[in-house]
């Protein structure tokens, strides 16, 4: 049984489960689920990422965790109970998780790779949290790592910025607007603009020495120089080398690397540099033998300098390599560095072994804590630190310091004796009182250890060495009492032995006998001298002496020797414990001189800051002891002295010395009679003030305010402790005094001078730091009244002195932030204050930034949902006073123009955000009541009204997006909830006052607007968020959408008849609304398009101006990304529910199906647009829209608008000739007028002829690049007479040129004639504009069929290849998928006299074969009745079909759809519906008689010439021609065919196209014709594929082969075949005729009927169908080429004689057996089609004459010698095939079917033949011509056919047209012009045969455009 489950609520998926079991619920490792129910091991819930889906699944592969319920029950929320930063990181990780693979997808690799390692770093994080064995300052640390990481993450993928407090994720229901505001804009500020650092640090890591000759040992010494101070400003950093110049100890990296701490941000200049100093240790010339002196010194090898402005562009410095120079001469050797930076090349060279000193050096930021942190790896490896000379710029308190720098500056020697200078090395030492040296005292720098001794390095024969070398002596304090240095002078000799010879001293006490240390400064000491023995150690025998010349005692006779010889030192003492000052000794020891503490407070001032704050507390003690001696005396002395040293600390080098002082106050400081003292110089001066004119010292006083009241309150509490709490009532009073004296100076005007408002500015600035303390010992409430009467009797005149302003707002700032605002208390006495301050400076627009800091600080003490009482009547008090001057505020700081500069721009942000955040915190603790206070309170409508127009305005702006930064979702998420709560109140307003008569138009719309774009918001489109967002937001707000939406529709009713002012106004933007997809929100919204249609047929009878608009929208709307298939169907249906019962219903459907139809195409059309590349869909779409535009909507500005959108698809496309038809469409708008024309899409403002003037060119010019010349002589012509009508020369001269050019180029460039393919576009998922449309496509140059396939099927990947050539049928039509059906046609040009005129060049007849063309038509073979698998050609028929467009191509695409299609001939149905082609089907059934007489004939032939071994073969022939013959009806046969067996030793005998068919005799003898057959050329240039090559060169030989120019002409091959396999291809007599044709109707077996898989198969791999053909057997090949050639007539009407002549390619024929072929009898005569007797020549045979092979004139049957054949009786079979007799058919394997029939044709060019044109085979041709067509028709008829094998009739068969005589015409007329043909469109059906022009439409006015 099912149980409810208490505790285990919520659970985290541990094995994935595939939910297998019944109600199984499907599951995911890491999934976390809720857990609804239990039972017996499993548990019911769902999973947190699909709450729909509820199911089952097992406990064991769930982990519980802790979790808390709310609102338990059906709708409960569980909320794991876990550390919130755990729970966001999970979250997190899991949206990171998707989109991290979708980086992988988009090839972004780099940020890829960032995003795994951090998402590996949390993880690991996270593992450490989860443990829970971290200290709290370790789980701080991790956390910030975690948070850190994941804002950065969140960052880059555009994510949401996250507000916390403390790491934790905050709610923004449970803090204050003004508090999330904070904390989201100090996360965005830290994000945007890191904080500049204040403290740097520079890391240097020495690497190696490269030099060539080095051999000995190096110390190498880095420090920082100020070459503008010309000093060092750091210690040194000491490293020593091995003799290969690498670091000497590997092992320890400390010794290796520094880091130079506490560089100040004024240390980062240009001029600040690191300087190198190289020192070899070796002997004293660097070329000496090694054997020459074996002891070592000191001496100067090379110095690098860097600048550090090579590292403050922040790039680590890797592997620096420096160039160490030397100076030319040792004597400059202290000064290298100055000279390399100031550039004395003369000073300094290269060293000689040219060395180079490799290191590796960064600059880090932040403070030295925070460095560690961040590079814990190189702290915890090891490194030396490397200080700043003296304190750094900020001195902490317990700061240890106590070192003493000595710098060994120079020395003045004596020869002493020597003829040359001596080689000096300094040895120092320090020694303590007892005469012993201190150890490991002196430093050389950081880096090495401390020494005992140091020494010199030696420069070579100098008497003045100058040495400027940094020592550090960190002696400790109590060691230096009594110690001194000393140095030692020797004289280090170059010869063998290596002497060091002493020859002087100097020395020099550390402190003085006052107890003051060594004074900073340069010190010469004297060189005491003495001998190499002398004893220095026992140090009272020279401490008597004097040391320093400053100090000389003149009566020392023996010290007065030492003076010809100095040395110089200079020191400098960095001590927290020791001083140098003797007036602070003084100070400190006033007791033992009373009569000086006069002296020493005066002098106090003069003292340096730092030596006061070493001895704070000292000097604290001293002077409150002082104090405590005589108050009388010196207490305005000591309170001097206090306020110095308070002030001192105000010092940003001090400030850190302020927590000091507050100890002492807490801790040390006993003077508990003080305050009475310090209370009475505080009013002294206060009451001074209005009358002192200096008061420079009265503000030091009150500056330093905060601390004396710290003082006052902290004695007052010892004394009340020592005595019990006496003297209260006097303490009282004299604050109470006090505060009085502060309150009139307050109070007083500032006349004149403004000395008085700086004191009163100093007092207020500090007087807030008095709150707390006075809280120490007062009353709240007390407090409270104190600070508003003080803050009360400030001015309220505002234009007095801004800088008191100022000053009195930040006091006012400070109040609010004081701990005194907290209590609810004493915040109800001061807020009035507050607000009386605040409401004044927003009155004067000024320090908006401070105002903006106050009132963010107000509301983030009031909670959310406070309902206190007290929270309460404040938001009262701030409503009525604050409300309308915030909406005000808020309004003009929004209307100013922005800031240019960026630090202005973001304080210009963070004021305008603040006082928004202020706004909605008021706005969102408002409650019903408050609302309704507010509304009350206006006493007029007119304010109610002005009040509403603001605060709509003002949600407008705040719904801005530049409002908040685009990641502040969390931000406007709560601002949309504020918003929406305030209108929901607000509306019931405008219902109840401005409604009726009260109705206000501009309230209304204001409302209406506010509301739309309130649901258009982005944040607010869930569909755009991740699963996990979108379902906090609806857990958290609803969809806000919904809710705004329905409030709009209830607005909206409530309007009655004031609707129609928003209508058509409205209809915009609540489209928009509508197309948001949110299905509630559709449902709401559309309906209102119903009542809008309503009120406007009301009013107008109509509504036009609805539909006007909805159409104008529509396509804004949808070309940015709105609306989808759902809408459009929602809109529909919704719509036609509503106007059901409607009187206007039948226009409101109309209006309906039109913006339903609209909708379809734009959205194809954004579908397409979406794709890269321009392909046929997007050009197709385009038209398609422009063209419904035109015709259904006539929405001219649109229509332009496509139109150039077109073309510019054209030209990104190249097709340049539908460009040029594209623009013509919008130039047939224009006229050649001076109407004044707007500027308009890319077109200035100009007249309409120039703007035509600019098409025209613009057309002419992409003709030209389309190589469609004829169009654009035209189009030049009409510029032409423009120009010459406006006597423009010039440029008719330039048009002429342009006009012969196009000529030029007809002539001389050649042409490429494109191919033609019909295209059929089935099923549901195509566009609109596609869908179950059949269309004919212009191929691009040389492309071919599969190419073209390929193409097609590229643009439409889910397309299904249909392998055949059938009509589909209705299951195709609805299929959810799309078909294409591809195959190639011919086009039937529409102007023939071109074509059929001698001597027009090939260049000019290309063009009209393929332009113009309306007109096309394939063939398609098929099996009727049941196929004979013993002769499948008995039963295969073919069907022609012609194709007629909706518009010729080429033209504005480069597909048309087609408009009609006819199926020809022996359809029953075509014959019943053209009765007119009666005639022309009976001739073409006794062509095809003839055919098979001439095939009789070429049989003969072969049987005289036909080797022995191809007798058989012949034999099978004749046979199979029997029974051929007899199908068709003839059942005599000739005489010459004799029935022996012959065979053919060459394969199949090549048919003869040219044969004359042998007439039939009624006694079965054959009529002779004029020549044999053996005189036929045989000019067949298509071998079979049974035949080889050389077979069919020697029938051709045999027959006396003779090619006319014109028979070559005629046997040209066809273009090959792509989608014909070469290896299964027959020969090419069973190829097509036309380039097009074949491939449009090759055979369709029945297996592949239906087939479309195999698409896109190779040649040798695809089935063979309609598009690709079956291949036959070899035998049924033999039969294909040697029957087909003889048996179809060549005449094809709808062909023009050159196109009859290019491309000739046979079809086969299919034999019927001797058996059927008797079944067809009747009564012993054979059934067979009518022949169609030759019509008469019509009166102008010129035009229809062929210029190939003229036929004689007299063939017509009327004027014939011999009679014609009677026609047997027709049997019809079924509709849409060609039947010739019952079942022998034409084969379609190779072929295009009919145009193959009439290539042997013997009247092919004969005059009377030729009138038969186009209308012979064009569907439906005949049925709707013009009565001017009708008596050609009728002059052209002949009598009825006859019977072929009537017996008592005999006429001649006619002679091919190769024998024909020639007939005498006349020249055919002139070609039409080019763009003149293009005909007109069909009507009722049909296809007029008048090639004249096609009327233009008449071009229409352009409204301005």
């Amino acid at each position: 049984m099912w149980i409810p489950t208490e505790h285990e609520k919520y659970g985290v998926v541990i094995a994935s489960f595939r939910g297998t079991v019944p109600y199984g619920l499907s599951l995911e490792i890491g999934d976390t689920v809720q857990i609804l129910e239990k039972c017996d091991g499993w548990y019911r819930g769902f999973a947190l990422k699909n709450p729909n889906i509820k199911g089952i699944f097992p406990s064991s592969y769930v982990h519980l965790k802790n979790a808390c319920v709310k609102n338990k029950g059906q709708f409960e929320m569980v909320i794991p109970t876990e550390d919130s930063v755990i729970t966001e990181m999970t979250s997190t990780l899991r949206d990171w998780g998707t989109m991290w693979k979708q980086l992988y997808v988009r090839n972004e690799g780099d940020l890829f790779h960032r995003l795994w390692h951090i998402m590996n770093e949390i993880l690991d994080l996270r593992r450490q949290v989860l443990v829970g064995h971290l200290t709290h300052d370790r789980m701080k640390d991790v956390k910030r790592h975690i948070t850190a990481r994941l804002d950065w993450g969140n960052e880059q993928l555009g994510l949401d910025l996250v507000p916390r407090k403390e790491y934790a994720m905050v709610d923004p229901e449970d803090i204050s607007i003004t508090e999330l505001y904070r904390l989201m804009e100090h996360r965005h500020r830290k994000k945007d603009t890191p904080v500049q650092a204040s403290s740097h640090h520079l890391f240097v890591q020495m690497k190696s020495l490269m030099c060539s000759n080095l051999g000995e040992e190096l110390e190498v010494i880095f420090s920082l120089f100020d070459s503008k101070e010309n000093r060092p400003i750091s210690e040194r950093f000491f490293l020593r080398l091995n003799r290969n110049g690498l670091p000497k100890a590997p092992d320890k990296p400390e010794r290796q690397c520094s880091l130079f701490v506490d560089l100040g941000s004024s240390e980062l200049r240009r001029d600040i540099y690191i300087t190198v100093h190289i020192i070899r240790i070796g002997r004293m010339g660097a070329g000496e033998k090694k054997n020459a002196c074996s002891v070592q010194y000191r001496r100067p090898f090379g110095c690098a300098v860097l600048s550090i402005a090579d590292l403050l562009t922040g790039e680590t410095k890797d592997d620096l390599i420096l160039k160490v120079y030397m100076c030319n001469t040792e004597s400059e050797w202290y000064q290298i560095h100055e000279n390399i930076i100031k550039k004395l090349n003369a000073r300094y060279n290269l060293t000689g072994s040219n060395a180079g000193l490799a290191v590796s050096l960064q600059l880090l930021h932040g403070d030295i804590e925070q460095i560690r942190r961040e590079y814990s790896s190189v702290f915890s490896h090891g490194v030396s630190i490397t200080r700043k000379l003296g304190f750094s710029n900020i001195i902490m308190p317990g700061e240890m310091r106590n070192d003493l720098y000595i710098t060994i500056e120079r020395g003045e020697f004596e020869k002493g004796g020597k003829s040359v200078a001596r080689n000096v090395e300094v040895t120092m030492f320090v020694v303590e009182s007892s005469s012993q040296t201190l150890k490991d005292f002196i430093s050389f720098g950081s880096g090495e250890p401390p020494a005992s001794e140091y020494h010199s390095f030696v420069l070579y024969h100098n008497n003045s060495p100058r040495w400027s070398e940094l020592l550090k002596l960190p002696i400790p304090v109590d060691k230096f009492r009594g110690a001194h240095i000393r140095f030692e002078f020797r004289h280090c000799s170059t010869k063998e032995k290596g002497e060091k010879k002493l020859f002087g001293f100097s020395f020099v006490p550390l402190m003085q006998e006052d107890g003051r240390t060594l004074p900073d400064g340069t010190h010469e000491l004297i060189v005491h001298k003495c001998e190499e023995n002398t004893n220095l150690q026992d140090t009272t025998r020279y401490l008597k002496l004097p040391f320093s010349k400053g100090i000389l005692l003149g009566n020392n006779n023996q010290a007065m020797k030492a003076t010809k010889e100095s040395f110089w030192i200079t020191s400098f003492l960095c001590s927290t414990k020791l001083t140098q000052n003797g007036d602070m000794l003084d100070l400190l020891k006033w007791r033992t001189h009373p009569d000086k503490i006069t002296g020493c407070l005066s002098k106090l001032k003069e003292i340096d800051g730092s030596e006061i704050v070493k001895f704070l507390q000292d000097t604290l003690d001293t002077l409150f002891g002082i104090l405590d001696e005589n108050s009388q005396k010196y207490g305005s002395k000591v309170f001097d002295s206090l306020v110095h040293i308070i002030n001192l600390l105000q010092d940003s080098k001090f400030h850190h010395f302020k927590p000091v002082m507050d100890t002492y106050i807490e801790s040390h400081f006993a003077g508990a009679l003080a305050y009475r003292d310090l209370i009475k110089v505080l009013k002294w001066y206060v009451d001074r003030i209005t009358e002192a004119e200096r008061q420079e010292h009265i503000q030091e006083v009150l500056k330093a305010q905060e601390y004396i009241f710290k003082y006052i309150v902290q004695s007052r509490r010892l004394f009340s402790l020592a005595t019990g709490g006496q003297n209260e009532e006097e303490f009282r009073c004299c604050i109470q005094e006090l505060l009085m004296s502060v309150r009139f100076f307050l109070s007083q005007e500032s006349k004149g001078s403004g000395a008085l408002s700086q004191s009163q500015a100093v007092f207020l600035s500090s007087f807030p730091a008095v709150y707390s303390e006075l809280l120490k010992l007062f009353d709240v409430r007390e407090v409270a009244n104190l600070v508003q009467d003080t803050l009360g009797s400030l001015p309220t005149i505002m234009h007095v002195d801004d800088a008191l302003q100022a000053v009195k707002l930040q006091c006012i700032g400070k109040t609010v932030e004081s701990q005194l605002y907290t209590n609810p208390d004493s915040r109800y006495i001061l807020l009035p204050v507050v607000l009386h301050h605040l409401h004044m400076h927003l009155q004067e627009q000024k320090d908006l930034i401070m105002c903006a800091r106050i009132l963010s600080n107000v509301f983030c003490l009031i909670k959310k949902n406070s309902s206190e009482k007290s929270v309460l009547e404040e938001i009262d008090v701030i409503v009525a006073s604050l409300l309308d001057i915030l909406l005000r505020t808020i309004l003009e700081i929004t209307s100013r123009p922005q800031p240019s500069g960026s630090t202005m721009r973001l304080q210009f942000q963070d004021v305008t955000g603040e006082f928004v955040a202020c706004l909605l915190s008021l706005l969102r603790q408002m409650t019903d009541r408050h609302y309704q206070q507010l509304l009350d309170s206006f006493n007029t409508k007119e304010e109610l009204r002005d009040f509403l127009l603001q605060i709509f305005t003002v949600f407008r702006i705040l719904i801005r997006p530049e409002m908040f930064p685009k990641d502040w979702t969390v931000m406007r998420l709560v601002a949309n909830n504020v918003i929406i709560t305030t209108v929901l109140y607000l509306s019931d307003a405008l219902r109840k006052n401005f409604l009726n008569e009260n109705f206000d138009y501009k309230i209304w719309d204001s409302y209406f607007y506010l509301a739309v774009i309130f649901i258009n918001q982005l944040c607010l489109q869930l569909e755009m968020f991740t699963p996990s967002k979108k379902k906090k937001v609806l857990e958290k707000y609803g969809d806000m959408r919904v809710t705004m939406g329905c409030e709009i529709f209830s607005m909206w009713q409530n309007l009655g008849e004031h609707k129609l002012h928003f209508i058509p106004a409205l209809i915009g933007p609540f489209l928009e609304v509508t197309l948001i997809p949110q299905p509630d929100l559709r449902n709401v919204m559309i309906p209102i398009f119903h009542d809008m249609m309503h009120w406007e047929q009301r009013r107008s009878g109509n509504f036009k101006q609805v539909e006007a608009k909805l159409i104008d929208k529509l396509d804004s709307l949808m070309s940015e990304g709105k609306g989808d298939e759902t809408y459009r169907e929602l809109f529909n249906s919704i719509l036609l529910k509503k106007i059901e019962r409607e009187t206007w219903r039948e226009s409101g459907v109309s209006l309906i199906a039109t913006v339903t139809r609209l909708m379809e195409r734009l959205l194809d059309y954004r579908d397409c647009m979406k794709m890269g590349e321009v392909d046929g869909k997007k050009i197709g779409c385009t038209v398609s829209l422009l063209n419904f535009y035109k015709t259904e909507l006539n929405k001219e500005e649109m229509y332009i608008r496509y139109i150039h959108k077109l073309y510019d698809l054209h030209l990104k496309a190249q097709n340049f000739t539908e460009a040029a038809y594209t623009l013509l469409l919008y130039d047939e708008l224009l006229e050649w007028s001076d109407r004044p024309l707007r500027e308009f899409l890319t077109y200035p403002m100009q007249t309409e002829w120039q703007r035509k003037e600019h098409l025209h060119l613009a057309i002419i010019q992409n003709f030209d690049r389309g190589k469609c010349w004829e169009n654009g002589i035209i189009l030049c012509r009409k510029i032409a007479e423009q120009y010459e009508s406006y006597y423009d020369y010039r440029n008719l001269s330039k048009m002429r040129m342009m006009e012969a050019s196009l000529y030029d180029k007809i002539m001389d460039q050649q042409r490429l004639e494109p191919e033609f393919f019909r295209v059929g576009f089935y099923g549901k998922k195509f566009p609109f504009f596609l869908r179950n449309k059949e269309f004919v496509c212009r191929g691009h140059d040389y492309e071919r069929l599969e190419a073209f396939q390929q193409r097609m099927l590229n643009e439409f990947p889910h397309a299904i290849a249909m392998q055949h050539a059938n009509q589909p049928d209705e299951t195709i039509f609805q299929a959810e998928a799309q078909y294409l059906q591809i195959y190639a046609v011919t086009p039937i040009p529409e102007s023939q006299e071109v074509l059929q005129r001698e001597g027009v060049p090939d260049n000019i007849k290309s063009f009209y074969k393929v332009n113009h063309i309306w007109k096309f038509r394939y063939d398609r073979p098929f099996h009727k009745g049941t196929k004979d698998k013993e002769n499948e050609f008995k039963s295969l028929w073919v069907e022609r079909t012609s194709l007629y467009l909706v518009q010729s191509l080429p033209g504005i695409s480069r597909w048309f759809e087609v408009e009609k299609r006819e199926v020809a001939f022996f359809v029953k149905e075509y014959i019943l519906s053209h009765p007119e082609d009666g005639e022309k089907i009976a001739r073409l059934r006794e062509l095809m008689l003839e055919q098979a007489q001439i095939l009789e004939f070429g049989l003969a032939v072969h049987e005289k010439f036909v080797p022995q071994d191809m007798r058989p073969l012949h034999k099978k022939l004749v046979d199979q021609f029997f029974v051929m013959k007899s199908s068709l009806g003839i059942q005599e046969f000739s005489a010459c065919i004799q029935a022996s067996p012959v065979h053919f030793p060459n394969g199949s005998p090549r048919v003869c196209r040219n044969s004359a068919p042998a007439s039939m005799s009624p006694d079965g003898t054959r009529v002779i014709p004029r020549r044999s057959p053996l005189s036929y050329p045989a000019v067949n240039r298509y071998s079979s594929s049974s035949l080889s090559s050389q077979a069919s060169a020697e029938v051709s030989n045999i027959t006396g082969q003779s090619e006319s120019s014109d028979e070559v002409f005629n046997m040209q091959p066809s273009p090959s075949t792509s989608s014909l396999s070469s290896t299964h291809s027959a020969s090419p007599n069973v190829t097509s005729s036309a380039p097009s044709s074949a491939r449009a109707s090759p055979l369709l077996s029945d297996k592949h009927k239906h087939s479309r898989e195999n698409a896109c198969l190779s040649p040798r791999e695809r089935p063979y169908s309609a598009v690709y053909p079956t291949p036959v057997e070899p035998s049924q090949r033999l039969l294909f080429n040697h029957i087909g050639d003889g048996v179809l007539p060549r005449s094809d009407p709808n062909l023009s004689a050159p196109e009859k002549a290019v491309n000739p390619t046979p079809s086969s024929w299919s034999l019927d057996s001797g058996k059927e072929a008797k079944n067809m009898s009747d009564g012993g005569k054979l059934l067979s089609p009518p022949v169609p007797p030759r019509p008469t020549q019509t009166a102008s045979p010129a035009r229809h004459t062929a210029s190939v092979s003229p036929s004689p004139a007299g063939r017509s049957p009327l004027k014939g010698s011999v009679q014609s054949f009677t026609p047997s009786p027709v049997e019809y079979h079924s509709p849409g095939l060609i039947s010739i007799s019952n079942s022998p058919v034409l084969s379609g394997s190779y072929s295009s079917g009919i145009s193959s029939l009439s290539r042997c044709s013997t009247s092919e060019t004969s005059g009377f033949e030729n009138q038969v044109n186009e209308q012979s085979v064009a569907p439906g041709s005949g049925s709707g011509h013009s009565g001017a067509e009708e008596p050609v028709r009728r002059e052209s008829k002949t009598p009825p056919p006859y019977s072929v094998y009537e017996r008592t009739l005999r006429r001649p068969v006619p002679l091919p047209h190769s024998l024909a005589i020639p007939v005498t015409a006349e020249p055919p007329a002139l070609p039409p012009k080019p763009l003149a043909a293009r005909s007109g469109h069909l009507e009722n059906g049909t296809r007029r045969t008048d090639p004249g022009p096609r009327p233009r439409p008449l071009p229409r006015k352009v409204s301005q455009l």
